[in-house]
């Protein structure tokens, strides 16, 4: 299990992007919201997206959700 956020702040294309706990970027990050502890990736996606219209998985630490 892991712990995940996502970025308050949107990316240039709008997408608001998800990170597990212990990613070099979410160290950058101005502003997070915790997600909780999920399995995978997929799980943490599907919350974000309960408070996000666009949201993708980091591309270095959430891969497999990683779509653009």
């Amino acid at each position: 299990m892991g712990s995940y956020y996502v970025n308050r702040t949107p990316q240039a294309n709008g997408d608001h992007e998800v990170h597990e706990l212990g990613c070099p970027w979410l160290a950058l990050l101005p502003s997070t919201q915790y997600l909780g502890e999920f399995i995978n990736c997929h799980g943490a996606v599907a919350e974000a997206k309960k408070i996000y219209r666009a949201v993708n998985g980091c591309k270095y630490c959430a891969e497999a959700c990683h779509t653009s």
